[in-house]
């Protein structure tokens, strides 16, 4: 959470263009990096970002402060701008070709995730994944969200919330096993 943030969104509010412009550089980069691995695009994330900010600098008179960080409110218009791009275009995401600097994650779950599994892989199996599950890792583990921040955002409860993550690392995991045990040759005896 950005320090200050409440001053800023006050100022904001009221029309201060360099207030939303601090919330704006520091929330950015982490909007930008939540589309880009639902898109694989750059020129498709460059826009829904922009469109994300455009309309929260829009409907930031209507916002009211509920106790959760300003990301929660941005997420959610996040999540709902790649569901209309989606929607509207039709196109099928393509996360093998995100970029592996964009999306390095440190996983605290080793015994869910061998240390060794590749990225590549990785991007594949969450792919696969329900979008719920899909949007509640990355929250997570590449934007280090807290279960009360993916609530807001989601608008689930924390329950919930801690229960798509059970779920979804769960399936991971298991999607994982399956990888690593495909092709292996089975003795027979």
């Amino acid at each position: 959470m950005l320090e200050g943030e409440l001053k800023y969104i006050t100022r904001a509010k009221k029309g201060n263009k360099d207030s939303f412009g601090v919330l704006y550089d520091y929330y950015s980069p982490k909007i930008y990096r939540f589309i880009y691995l639902k898109t694989a695009n750059h020129s498709e994330t460059e826009d829904l970002t922009h469109e994300v900010f455009l309309s929260a600098w829009q409907n930031l008179p209507r916002y009211q402060h509920r106790g959760f960080p300003f990301s929660s409110w941005l997420y959610q218009i996040a999540k709902n701008s790649v569901i209309d791009f989606y929607r509207t275009s039709k196109k099928n995401l393509q996360i093998e070709s995100v970029d592996e600097e964009l999306v390095k994650v440190n996983f605290p779950y080793s015994e869910i995730l061998d240390a060794s599994m590749e990225l590549e892989k990785l991007k594949k199996l969450i792919a696969s994944l329900k979008p719920d599950y899909q949007d509640v890792l990355i929250m997570r583990f590449v934007d280090d969200l807290t279960n009360e921040e993916m609530s807001a955002a989601l608008n689930k409860s924390q329950g919930a919330i801690r229960l798509i993550q059970h779920r979804a690392l769960k399936e991971l995991k298991t999607l994982h096993e399956k990888e690593i045990n495909y092709g292996k040759p089975t003795l027979e005896a």
